[in-house]
């Protein structure tokens, strides 16, 4: 498994962005981000990413909580959703929405920890470049 991201939700994403751009320093992944999801990679560590909230609630309908509840995700990636849903549930795990598909690039499935904090696991099925998706572990 790969901590891929801790990713922010956010309804001001312009905003939001700028902060984390001219304040903290911080550069966007790809040269011309654009919304709903922006992604920041540091030269070391996981990436800091931002989701429109708007989006999400579009693509998970009731699972955001409402009145602004749900302020960060926990991205986690596997090489097999399928399977790694399969083990989880197996071992009492509840999947709260998903499998989805974001674009042509990843397919999600999500959950909540015990203290109500929601966690996604991806499957990235491939890269940006379009080159072989590298493995997880």
């Amino acid at each position: 498994m790969h901590l891929t991201q801790i990713r922010l939700i956010v309804d001001d994403l312009a905003g939001t962005a700028e902060f984390y751009r001219t304040v903290v320093g911080l550069e966007p992944q790809v040269a011309d981000p654009a919304p709903p999801y922006i992604a920041f990679k540091p030269a070391l560590g996981s990436s800091l990413c931002l989701h429109e909230r708007g989006d999400l609630d579009a693509m998970l309908g009731e699972l955001l909580r409402p009145g602004r509840g749900d302020t960060a995700m926990v991205s986690l990636r596997v090489d097999d959703l399928t399977g790694y849903l399969d083990e989880i549930t197996a071992r009492g795990a509840e999947i709260a929405a998903g499998p989805v598909v974001f674009g042509d690039r990843i397919r999600c499935a999500y959950l909540r920890d015990p203290e109500g904090n929601l966690v996604e696991i991806q499957q990235w099925l491939t890269t940006r470049s379009g080159e072989p998706v590298p493995p997880a572990s």
